[in-house]
């Protein structure tokens, strides 16, 4: 592992840290160290900072005023579909539509599309690792539509093979919804040749079948460009990277999102009301509805910057040497066996302890300063695969260190030696 310490060093993580305040903190009298990046990353301060100065200087809502505050707080609004757009080399900045988060931008596909599309019989691809939220709103949509819920399967190591993917698809295909990377294993799939395979499907039945991807794990770690991917809707979340939470964002390709009817009602998502009828706004505002979550958006623009001033390729190989450290420890650790060894992971490392609930593995970390996750990390069906109730979960930023790995492997020999006494 000396080589690998030597060429961390090249990134410089200890200036970084200085710019997350939450860092610097003790818990129980030890220094923090923030291992749950995988649930919310932290936010550097020029987030913060970018929150603040909109509440307390240019707070207003935005299109609505000709005032010079709704002005200043609608540019500044604006200027975030643009970064996004660039963000993921989206072809038109019509095509960022802001929600509150992946969740809900599933949902508003599931609600639109899957409502107007999906009939009887028609089958809908997920894969066996999807987090809830790009599982249950598909199967509402089955269960009211009478459609089938179709599981891509997975290996024992946490992949799904393209040979698999392939079986999968039918005649009777008519959406793909899949994650880029699995939240709890960390397996990163092959979404571009998936893609690919699907469309080479579409022409071979004479449907054009849509593919969402479920980047919400993806987007601090590496460039996802959607026009590379060609898939027809991207998801993600702000909080994930280093945005505030309750903000998120839905890519669609205009020639899907035109065909799609709004599903909510007010505010930005109009045109014109009578009593008698209301002429919808074009996209993406038909699919804002009511007052947006402005500071959200402010913030979530700021993370762009702040991403964008990074060497990312030096960020992810920091990440990298991190995750094979970590897995390097634990595998030498008696009674610790890893869960999810796929050949391509993001820095996320899940395990379990022979004899040792993950709680309570969990809560003793926790009295060492050491900040993990804990259970079925909302993959529910993805651990009754694997016959486990669920995992201890380290997931590593860019501003995490090799220190604070070894001080994790040592905590959990003890958090071992504690609990099987």
């Amino acid at each position: 592992m000396q080589g690998e310490v030597a060429a961390a060093t090249k990134f410089d993580v200890d200036e970084i840290r200085k710019h997350f305040p939450v860092l610097s903190q003790k818990v129980y009298g030890k220094p923090l160290i923030y291992f749950d990046n995988a649930a919310t990353s932290q936010k550097p301060l020029s987030v913060i900072q970018a929150i603040t100065d909109y509440y307390s200087t240019y707070n207003s809502n935005v299109h609505r005023g000709v005032h010079f505050l709704s002005q200043k707080a609608s540019d500044a609004y604006d200027q975030v579909r643009v970064k996004v757009k660039d963000f993921i080399n989206a072809p038109a900045e019509e095509e960022v539509i802001f929600t509150s988060g992946t969740t809900d931008s599933i949902n508003l596909v599931a609600y639109t599309w899957g409502r107007k599309f999906i009939n009887e019989g028609d089958e809908i691809v997920i894969s066996s690792m999807e987090h809830h939220s790009n599982l249950v709103p598909w199967q509402i949509l089955c269960e009211e539509k009478k459609a089938v819920l179709k599981v891509v399967p997975m290996n024992d190591t946490g992949e799904l093979q393209p040979d698999d993917f392939q079986k999968t698809l039918s005649a009777k295909t008519r959406f793909v919804a899949i994650s880029h990377t699995s939240n709890s294993l960390g397996t990163i799939n092959a979404v571009e040749e998936m893609v690919s395979m699907v469309r080479k499907h579409s022409e071979q039945i004479h449907y054009d079948i849509p593919v969402l991807i479920d980047a919400a794990q993806a987007m601090i770690h590496e460039k996802v460009d959607v026009q590379q991917l060609d898939c027809d809707f991207l998801c993600f979340s702000s909080h994930k990277m280093l945005g505030p939470t309750g903000m998120g964002v839905l890519y669609g390709k205009s020639s899907r999102l035109n065909q799609m009817p709004p599903w909510r009602g007010g505010g930005d998502m109009i045109k014109s009301v009578s009593f008698e009828k209301t002429t919808f706004n074009d996209i993406p505002y038909r699919f804002e509805a009511g007052t947006p979550h402005i500071a959200g958006v402010i913030g979530m623009g700021a993370a762009i910057d702040y991403l964008n001033s990074l060497d990312r390729k030096a960020a992810l190989q920091h990440e990298l040497q991190l995750t094979r450290h970590a897995q390097h420890l634990l595998a030498n650790i008696a009674g610790v066996k890893l869960i999810g060894t796929a050949k391509h992971k993001t820095s996320v490392v899940s395990f379990i302890i022979e004899g040792v609930n993950a709680m309570d593995a969990g809560m003793y970390l926790d009295t060492q300063g050491i900040a993990v996750r804990t259970g079925h990390h909302c993959t529910e069906p993805l651990m009754n695969r694997l016959n486990i109730p669920g995992t201890i979960r380290a997931s590593f930023a860019f501003y995490n260190t090799l220190h604070e790995v070894n001080v994790f492997g040592e905590a959990v020999k003890k958090a071992i030696s504690f609990l099987k006494r």
